[in-house]
């Protein structure tokens, strides 16, 4: 009787646990047919996450009791077009990036790997993570930075120039903080990260480390937000700063965004671009526009805008078929050329996907 008591109490534990913690699998598969036409060359390809980044990830939560809650999340970013992995990148540096040969990349962590204490004061998130920089640029883009119509911002400045350098993204060793929401719309975030270099008399000891701030405001039809953020280099510091925002007319959404990137070097180049766009509801899909553009004052002023276009059709929650088009216009010694395309000086590029995105 008693053996039964004891199995019959342990039994309840485990229950009363599990209902306190719960564990996710979650990914989304997207594949996308796309074509780059340049003034050099053109080219087709199968390529990945031309609609939302393909991925696979585990995210975790346990309630700790007294509004407490503990959390991890893993998830890597994958190629599903040829299988291999997203590369990562290890203390914010150049010596930090994967030099695995092409194929051969293993699945990294790379897109997020934290953990985390929440309560009603707000989450305190440990590890690689979203920089704060990053949010303004893809939250207020509407091809959320994903494929041919991805905003001039990221595709020319931040994420593609080298002006951002590679915290444009994301960080590794961080430290962050996020507001409650429950402050009546407003929203933000704290990160510090670390290069982990040795602290002695090296001129590099500090390259790596860097802090980024983001706050906004977002209540009924709109939605707005400022970052900034500084990361430290021997060779010189790079800075970042952004606003953007957002406004629901209910048939449509309107969007526009600022940048302005800076690395204080010796060539203090500093690079700044806009976009404007929006998201039209049509039928069980959407309509996806933008304009942007993105210039620096490296030699010749190089400038190139984009006009993009493109049509998202729900088949249900979890899949969607989707194309856009975009076409850059390239000036002062600008080459920017679509979709593995090459385009010479000034000359112009075109780019064209057509995919599937599936969710789980």
């Amino acid at each position: 009787m008693k053996k039964s008591l004891i199995a019959l109490a342990v039994l309840a534990a485990a229950g009363a646990a599990s209902a306190q913690s719960s564990v996710t699998l979650f990914g989304i598969v997207d594949a996308t047919l796309q074509y780059g036409r340049g003034s050099v060359s053109n080219k087709t390809q199968l390529g990945s996450s031309g609609y939302n980044s393909s991925r696979l990830g585990f995210r975790g939560t346990e309630d700790l009791g007294g509004g407490m809650s503990a959390s991890f999340w893993l998830e890597a970013g994958l190629n599903n077009d040829n299988g291999s992995g997203a590369a990562t990148n290890t203390n914010n540096q150049s010596t930090g990036t994967s030099t695995a040969s092409a194929g051969t990349q293993g699945l990294t962590f790379n897109r997020r790997s934290t953990v985390s204490l929440g309560g009603g004061w707000g989450e305190v998130r440990l590890g690689r993570d979203y920089s704060p920089q990053f949010w303004n640029v893809t939250v207020f883009d509407p091809f959320g930075t994903n494929g041919v119509g991805t905003t001039m911002t990221m595709v020319a400045g931040a994420g593609g120039s080298g002006i951002g350098g590679v915290t444009a993204v994301r960080a590794s060793n961080s430290i962050g903080y996020f507001l409650p929401g429950n402050l009546g719309g407003f929203y933000g975030q704290l990160q510090v990260y670390l290069g982990e270099n040795n602290r002695d008399s090296l001129a590099t000891r500090k390259d790596g480390d860097g802090t980024g701030l983001r706050v906004g405001y977002a209540n009924g039809p709109v939605n707005v937000a400022v970052a900034y953020a500084r990361t430290r280099y021997a060779a010189g510091d790079i800075t970042q700063a952004n606003v953007g925002g957002q406004w629901d007319f209910g048939v449509a959404k309107l969007m526009g965004q600022f940048a302005r990137d800076r690395v204080q070097a010796a060539s203090n180049v500093t690079g700044k671009g806009w976009l404007i766009g929006g998201l039209v509801p049509v039928g069980p899909g959407e309509i996806r526009l933008s304009y942007s553009q993105y210039k620096t004052t490296a030699a010749g002023t190089p400038k190139s805008n984009k006009l993009a276009l493109g049509y998202v059709h729900n088949l249900s929650k979890r899949t969607a078929v989707y194309t856009t088009y975009a076409h850059v216009r390239n000036r002062g010694g600008a080459n920017l050329a679509l979709n593995g395309s090459v385009t010479g000086a000034n000359s112009n590029s075109s780019g064209f996907d057509f995919g599937v995105r599936h969710s789980f």
